[in-house]
Protein backbone atom coordinates (compact mmCIF):
# COMPACT_ATOMS: atom_id res chain seq x y z
CA UNK A 1 0.00 0.00 0.00
CA UNK A 2 3.07 2.22 0.78
CA UNK A 3 4.53 2.38 -2.93
CA UNK A 4 0.73 3.74 -4.44
CA UNK A 5 0.50 5.93 -1.15
CA UNK A 6 3.46 7.64 -2.09
CA UNK A 7 2.63 7.81 -5.90
CA UNK A 8 -0.65 9.14 -4.97
CA UNK A 9 1.38 11.89 -2.79
CA UNK A 10 3.38 12.92 -5.76
CA UNK A 11 0.45 13.79 -7.80
CA UNK A 12 -1.24 15.84 -4.54
CA UNK A 13 2.03 17.89 -3.99
CA UNK A 14 2.16 18.41 -7.96
CA UNK A 15 -1.70 18.93 -7.78
CA UNK A 16 -0.81 21.71 -4.71
CA UNK A 17 1.77 23.11 -6.76
CA UNK A 18 0.06 23.74 -9.79
CA UNK A 19 -2.23 25.56 -7.54
CA UNK A 20 0.08 28.24 -6.37
CA UNK A 21 1.74 28.14 -9.75
CA UNK A 22 -1.92 28.91 -11.21
CA UNK A 23 -2.48 31.64 -8.48
CA UNK A 24 0.55 33.47 -8.46
CA UNK A 25 1.09 33.78 -12.39
CA UNK A 26 -2.47 35.00 -12.74
CA UNK A 27 -1.87 38.03 -9.71
CA UNK A 28 -1.24 40.66 -12.27
CA UNK A 29 -4.45 39.13 -14.18
CA UNK A 30 -6.28 40.13 -10.87
CA UNK A 31 -4.51 43.60 -10.52
CA UNK A 32 -5.06 44.55 -13.56
CA UNK A 33 -9.07 43.11 -13.27
CA UNK A 34 -9.95 44.82 -10.38
CA UNK A 35 -7.99 47.69 -11.18
CA UNK A 36 -6.15 47.35 -7.85
CA UNK A 37 -2.98 50.20 -7.21
CA UNK A 38 0.05 47.80 -5.38
CA UNK A 39 -1.31 48.78 -1.87
CA UNK A 40 -4.63 47.51 -2.75
CA UNK A 41 -3.30 43.91 -4.17
CA UNK A 42 -1.03 43.64 -0.72
CA UNK A 43 -4.00 44.02 0.92
CA UNK A 44 -5.78 40.95 -0.90
CA UNK A 45 -2.77 38.93 -0.58
CA UNK A 46 -3.17 39.63 3.52
CA UNK A 47 -6.68 38.10 3.43
CA UNK A 48 -5.47 35.25 1.52
CA UNK A 49 -2.90 35.31 4.13
CA UNK A 50 -5.00 35.80 7.22
CA UNK A 51 -7.64 32.96 5.95
CA UNK A 52 -4.74 30.73 6.26
CA UNK A 53 -3.71 31.93 9.37
CA UNK A 54 -6.86 31.41 10.73
CA UNK A 55 -7.53 28.09 9.89
CA UNK A 56 -4.14 26.69 11.55
CA UNK A 57 -5.11 26.33 14.78
CA UNK A 58 -7.79 24.14 13.23
CA UNK A 59 -6.01 22.06 11.36
CA UNK A 60 -3.80 19.43 13.68
CA UNK A 61 -7.31 18.37 15.07
CA UNK A 62 -8.63 18.21 12.01
CA UNK A 63 -6.26 15.56 10.64
CA UNK A 64 -6.10 13.69 13.93
CA UNK A 65 -9.98 13.57 13.81
CA UNK A 66 -10.74 13.13 9.83
CA UNK A 67 -7.45 12.29 8.06
CA UNK A 68 -5.78 14.25 5.68
CA UNK A 69 -7.95 12.35 2.86
CA UNK A 70 -11.06 14.03 4.05
CA UNK A 71 -9.41 17.35 5.02
CA UNK A 72 -7.76 17.21 1.47
CA UNK A 73 -10.58 16.79 -0.70
CA UNK A 74 -12.59 19.21 1.15
CA UNK A 75 -9.63 22.15 1.31
CA UNK A 76 -9.02 21.32 -2.42
CA UNK A 77 -12.57 22.01 -3.28
CA UNK A 78 -11.62 25.11 -1.43
CA UNK A 79 -8.86 26.42 -3.35
CA UNK A 80 -10.76 25.25 -6.73
CA UNK A 81 -13.70 27.37 -6.29
CA UNK A 82 -12.12 30.53 -4.86
CA UNK A 83 -9.75 30.43 -7.69
CA UNK A 84 -12.96 29.94 -10.72
CA UNK A 85 -14.63 33.04 -9.09
CA UNK A 86 -11.36 35.66 -8.22
CA UNK A 87 -11.85 37.39 -11.21
CA UNK A 88 -15.38 37.67 -11.37
CA UNK A 89 -15.62 38.93 -7.84
CA UNK A 90 -18.32 42.65 -7.92
CA UNK A 91 -16.10 44.40 -5.22
CA UNK A 92 -13.23 44.35 -2.28
CA UNK A 93 -15.35 42.80 -0.15
CA UNK A 94 -16.03 39.82 -2.28
CA UNK A 95 -12.91 39.92 -3.46
CA UNK A 96 -11.41 39.66 0.32
CA UNK A 97 -13.86 37.38 1.09
CA UNK A 98 -12.62 34.92 -1.95
CA UNK A 99 -9.10 35.23 -1.45
CA UNK A 100 -9.30 34.33 2.34
CA UNK A 101 -11.05 31.23 0.99
CA UNK A 102 -8.13 30.50 -1.11
CA UNK A 103 -5.85 30.90 1.80
CA UNK A 104 -8.13 28.86 3.93
CA UNK A 105 -7.92 26.09 1.72
CA UNK A 106 -4.23 26.21 1.04
CA UNK A 107 -3.68 26.03 4.59
CA UNK A 108 -5.56 23.31 4.95
CA UNK A 109 -3.80 20.89 2.38
CA UNK A 110 -0.82 22.12 2.96
CA UNK A 111 -0.47 20.31 6.41
CA UNK A 112 -2.59 17.66 5.23
CA UNK A 113 -0.38 16.46 2.37
CA UNK A 114 2.82 16.98 4.90
CA UNK A 115 0.99 15.04 7.26
CA UNK A 116 0.61 12.35 5.09
CA UNK A 117 4.16 12.92 3.59
CA UNK A 118 5.58 12.39 6.50
CA UNK A 119 3.64 8.92 7.41
CA UNK A 120 4.96 7.75 4.30
CA UNK A 121 8.82 8.26 4.84
CA UNK A 122 7.94 6.52 8.31
CA UNK A 123 6.44 3.27 6.46
CA UNK A 124 9.33 3.09 4.14
CA UNK A 125 12.44 3.42 5.92
CA UNK A 126 13.90 5.80 3.48
CA UNK A 127 14.15 9.97 3.07
CA UNK A 128 11.03 11.31 0.10
CA UNK A 129 9.75 14.46 1.75
CA UNK A 130 12.12 16.86 -0.22
CA UNK A 131 11.46 14.56 -3.40
CA UNK A 132 8.00 15.23 -2.84
CA UNK A 133 8.33 19.00 -2.48
CA UNK A 134 10.37 18.55 -5.97
CA UNK A 135 6.47 17.65 -7.43
CA UNK A 136 5.51 21.02 -5.57
CA UNK A 137 8.02 22.50 -7.64
CA UNK A 138 7.25 21.06 -10.98
CA UNK A 139 3.30 21.89 -10.16
CA UNK A 140 3.97 25.24 -9.85
CA UNK A 141 6.18 25.51 -13.45
CA UNK A 142 4.43 23.73 -15.10
CA UNK A 143 0.78 25.70 -14.41
CA UNK A 144 2.97 29.11 -14.93
CA UNK A 145 4.32 27.60 -18.38
CA UNK A 146 0.84 26.69 -19.17
CA UNK A 147 0.10 30.14 -18.09
CA UNK A 148 2.20 31.66 -20.17
CA UNK A 149 1.40 29.55 -23.30
CA UNK A 150 -2.29 30.16 -23.16
CA UNK A 151 -1.71 33.80 -22.68
CA UNK A 152 0.05 33.61 -25.68
CA UNK A 153 -3.13 32.29 -27.62
CA UNK A 154 -5.24 34.37 -26.44
CA UNK A 155 -7.07 32.52 -23.80
CA UNK A 156 -8.64 35.16 -21.40
CA UNK A 157 -7.89 34.76 -17.93
CA UNK A 158 -11.23 33.64 -15.99
CA UNK A 159 -11.22 30.68 -18.52
CA UNK A 160 -7.54 30.18 -17.24
CA UNK A 161 -8.88 30.27 -13.41
CA UNK A 162 -11.61 27.74 -14.26
CA UNK A 163 -9.91 25.31 -16.49
CA UNK A 164 -6.91 24.90 -14.76
CA UNK A 165 -7.88 24.76 -10.97
CA UNK A 166 -10.39 22.12 -12.19
CA UNK A 167 -8.47 19.91 -13.47
CA UNK A 168 -6.25 20.12 -10.46
CA UNK A 169 -8.89 19.55 -8.28
CA UNK A 170 -9.66 16.28 -10.15
CA UNK A 171 -5.79 15.27 -10.48
CA UNK A 172 -6.25 15.50 -5.88
CA UNK A 173 -9.36 13.89 -5.60
CA UNK A 174 -8.29 10.94 -7.28
CA UNK A 175 -4.87 11.12 -5.80
CA UNK A 176 -7.09 10.87 -1.82
CA UNK A 177 -8.00 7.65 -2.77
CA UNK A 178 -4.56 5.91 -2.14
CA UNK A 179 -4.06 7.72 0.96
CA UNK A 180 -2.72 6.34 4.17
CA UNK A 181 -5.23 6.33 6.55
CA UNK A 182 -4.42 8.79 9.73
CA UNK A 183 -7.44 9.25 11.40
CA UNK A 184 -7.02 9.28 15.22
CA UNK A 185 -3.20 8.86 14.48
CA UNK A 186 -1.13 9.68 17.53
CA UNK A 187 -2.67 10.32 20.88
CA UNK A 188 -5.81 13.36 20.89
CA UNK A 189 -3.77 15.44 23.57
CA UNK A 190 -0.95 15.76 21.30
CA UNK A 191 -2.96 16.38 18.23
CA UNK A 192 -4.36 19.41 20.12
CA UNK A 193 -3.05 22.65 18.99
CA UNK A 194 -0.96 25.10 21.35
CA UNK A 195 0.97 28.30 20.63
CA UNK A 196 4.49 26.79 20.13
CA UNK A 197 7.53 27.20 22.32
CA UNK A 198 10.95 26.40 22.73
CA UNK A 199 12.76 24.87 19.79
CA UNK A 200 9.00 24.87 17.58
CA UNK A 201 8.94 28.23 18.00
CA UNK A 202 12.50 28.97 16.92
CA UNK A 203 12.27 26.57 13.41
CA UNK A 204 8.67 28.39 12.70
CA UNK A 205 10.32 32.59 12.97
CA UNK A 206 13.14 30.51 10.66
CA UNK A 207 10.70 29.24 8.27
CA UNK A 208 8.59 32.66 8.52
CA UNK A 209 11.85 34.37 6.79
CA UNK A 210 11.73 31.52 4.47
CA UNK A 211 8.17 31.64 3.63
CA UNK A 212 8.19 35.44 3.59
CA UNK A 213 11.26 35.49 0.74
CA UNK A 214 9.21 32.22 -1.15
CA UNK A 215 5.60 33.57 -0.51
CA UNK A 216 7.24 37.16 -2.19
CA UNK A 217 8.29 35.01 -5.42
CA UNK A 218 4.62 33.41 -5.78
CA UNK A 219 3.02 36.57 -5.61
CA UNK A 220 5.50 39.53 -6.83
CA UNK A 221 7.78 37.99 -9.46
CA UNK A 222 5.32 37.95 -12.04
CA UNK A 223 4.56 41.69 -11.44
CA UNK A 224 8.64 42.88 -10.92
CA UNK A 225 8.83 41.23 -14.48
CA UNK A 226 5.99 42.77 -16.11
CA UNK A 227 5.36 46.40 -14.15
CA UNK A 228 9.14 47.35 -13.65
CA UNK A 229 11.09 45.25 -16.19
CA UNK A 230 8.68 45.61 -18.95
CA UNK A 231 8.60 41.99 -20.21
CA UNK A 232 5.27 41.17 -21.98
CA UNK A 233 2.52 39.15 -20.35
CA UNK A 234 3.57 35.61 -21.90
CA UNK A 235 7.10 36.78 -20.71
CA UNK A 236 7.01 37.90 -17.13
CA UNK A 237 4.58 34.56 -16.51
CA UNK A 238 7.46 32.48 -17.21
CA UNK A 239 9.40 34.76 -14.13
CA UNK A 240 7.48 32.21 -11.83
CA UNK A 241 8.09 29.04 -13.86
CA UNK A 242 11.84 29.94 -14.26
CA UNK A 243 11.90 30.27 -10.08
CA UNK A 244 9.85 27.04 -9.59
CA UNK A 245 11.68 25.02 -12.32
CA UNK A 246 14.72 25.87 -10.54
CA UNK A 247 12.90 24.47 -7.14
CA UNK A 248 12.19 21.70 -8.55
CA UNK A 249 15.20 20.71 -9.65
CA UNK A 250 16.96 21.26 -6.57
CA UNK A 251 14.76 19.37 -4.41
CA UNK A 252 15.15 16.27 -6.66
CA UNK A 253 18.26 16.28 -4.76
CA UNK A 254 17.27 17.30 -1.60
CA UNK A 255 17.07 14.11 0.36
CA UNK A 256 20.66 12.89 -1.13
CA UNK A 257 22.36 16.57 0.43
CA UNK A 258 19.96 15.54 3.74
CA UNK A 259 21.42 12.48 4.16
CA UNK A 260 24.78 13.53 3.53
CA UNK A 261 24.88 17.04 5.35
CA UNK A 262 23.37 18.38 8.60
CA UNK A 263 19.76 20.31 8.26
CA UNK A 264 21.14 23.61 9.69
CA UNK A 265 24.46 23.76 7.54
CA UNK A 266 22.38 23.20 4.64
CA UNK A 267 20.09 26.15 5.76
CA UNK A 268 22.34 28.14 5.88
CA UNK A 269 23.98 27.93 2.60
CA UNK A 270 20.55 27.85 0.83
CA UNK A 271 19.60 31.56 2.77
CA UNK A 272 22.88 32.75 1.37
CA UNK A 273 22.57 31.69 -2.13
CA UNK A 274 18.67 32.91 -2.17
CA UNK A 275 20.05 36.41 -0.84
CA UNK A 276 22.88 37.01 -3.32
CA UNK A 277 20.61 35.76 -6.42
CA UNK A 278 17.86 38.16 -5.51
CA UNK A 279 20.26 40.82 -4.92
CA UNK A 280 21.52 40.60 -8.63
CA UNK A 281 18.05 40.73 -9.83
CA UNK A 282 17.11 43.64 -8.51
CA UNK A 283 20.32 45.27 -10.05
CA UNK A 284 19.21 43.79 -13.40
CA UNK A 285 17.24 45.76 -15.92
CA UNK A 286 16.45 43.09 -18.60
CA UNK A 287 13.96 40.47 -18.06
CA UNK A 288 15.98 38.21 -19.85
CA UNK A 289 18.93 37.42 -17.48
CA UNK A 290 16.37 38.32 -14.41
CA UNK A 291 14.75 35.05 -15.05
CA UNK A 292 18.11 33.39 -14.54
CA UNK A 293 18.55 35.41 -11.79
CA UNK A 294 15.15 33.98 -10.76
CA UNK A 295 15.79 30.59 -11.08
CA UNK A 296 18.88 30.84 -8.72
CA UNK A 297 16.66 32.26 -5.97
CA UNK A 298 14.58 29.00 -6.21
CA UNK A 299 17.62 27.10 -5.73
CA UNK A 300 18.72 28.90 -2.72
CA UNK A 301 14.39 28.63 -1.11
CA UNK A 302 14.64 25.14 -2.64
CA UNK A 303 15.05 23.15 0.66
CA UNK A 304 14.33 25.42 3.66
CA UNK A 305 10.30 24.66 3.71
CA UNK A 306 11.18 20.83 3.86
CA UNK A 307 14.05 20.82 5.94
CA UNK A 308 12.10 22.28 8.45
CA UNK A 309 9.27 20.74 8.49
CA UNK A 310 11.00 17.54 8.84
CA UNK A 311 12.74 18.81 12.18
CA UNK A 312 9.31 19.84 13.49
CA UNK A 313 7.71 16.48 12.54
CA UNK A 314 10.53 14.60 14.87
CA UNK A 315 10.03 17.12 17.93
CA UNK A 316 9.21 14.77 20.77
CA UNK A 317 5.40 15.15 22.10
CA UNK A 318 3.86 16.17 19.12
CA UNK A 319 2.26 14.45 16.55
CA UNK A 320 3.83 15.04 13.14
CA UNK A 321 0.95 17.10 11.98
CA UNK A 322 0.73 18.93 14.99
CA UNK A 323 4.51 19.87 15.28
CA UNK A 324 4.23 20.93 11.50
CA UNK A 325 0.89 23.00 11.95
CA UNK A 326 2.66 24.69 14.92
CA UNK A 327 5.74 25.53 12.87
CA UNK A 328 3.76 26.68 10.15
CA UNK A 329 1.54 28.42 12.44
CA UNK A 330 4.77 31.22 13.47
CA UNK A 331 5.81 31.02 9.93
CA UNK A 332 2.71 32.28 8.65
CA UNK A 333 4.03 35.85 10.07
CA UNK A 334 6.69 36.17 6.99
CA UNK A 335 3.41 35.06 4.63
CA UNK A 336 0.61 37.37 6.90
CA UNK A 337 2.99 40.29 6.82
CA UNK A 338 5.28 39.67 3.54
CA UNK A 339 2.69 40.61 0.69
CA UNK A 340 1.19 43.41 2.23
CA UNK A 341 4.46 45.02 3.89
CA UNK A 342 6.46 44.90 -0.02
CA UNK A 343 3.00 46.09 -1.31
CA UNK A 344 3.05 49.22 1.04
CA UNK A 345 6.89 49.52 0.57
CA UNK A 346 6.38 49.17 -3.23
CA UNK A 347 3.42 51.84 -3.05
CA UNK A 348 5.93 54.53 -1.57
CA UNK A 349 9.58 53.84 -2.98
CA UNK A 350 8.43 50.74 -5.68
CA UNK A 351 8.90 47.34 -6.24
CA UNK A 352 12.47 47.03 -6.87
CA UNK A 353 13.30 48.72 -3.46
CA UNK A 354 10.67 46.94 -1.69
CA UNK A 355 11.91 43.62 -2.91
CA UNK A 356 14.98 44.31 -0.77
CA UNK A 357 13.10 42.64 2.10
CA UNK A 358 13.13 39.46 0.06
CA UNK A 359 17.10 39.69 0.07
CA UNK A 360 17.13 40.73 4.44
CA UNK A 361 14.21 37.68 5.16
CA UNK A 362 17.03 35.18 2.96
CA UNK A 363 20.03 36.45 4.81
CA UNK A 364 18.07 35.70 8.12
CA UNK A 365 18.40 32.11 7.60
CA UNK A 366 21.97 31.84 7.46
CA UNK A 367 22.28 32.50 11.54
CA UNK A 368 18.70 31.45 12.16
CA UNK A 369 20.00 27.88 10.91
CA UNK A 370 20.81 26.98 14.21
CA UNK A 371 17.60 26.13 15.25
CA UNK A 372 17.49 22.84 12.83
CA UNK A 373 20.33 21.59 14.71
Amino acid sequence: MTPAALRASRVQFLALGGFMGAWGAHVPSLKSAHALSDGQLGAVLLCAALGSAAMLPFTAPLVHRFGPRGLARVSASMIALAMALLLHAPGMVALALLAALLGAGASLLDVSVNAEAVLIEERLGRPCLIGLHAMFSVGGMAAAGAVALLLRAAVSPSVQLALLPALLWVAMLWACGAMLSQAGHGQAEHARWQWPRGRLLALGLLAGAGFLAEGAMYDWSVVLMRDVMQAPPDIAALGYAAFAGAMAAARFGGDWLRQRWPAHQLLAAHGLLAAVAMAAVLAMQSPVPALLGLAAVGLGLANVAPLIYRVASQQPGVTPAAGISAVVAVSFIGFVGGPPLIGALAEAWGLRLALIAVVLAALALVPGARAAR
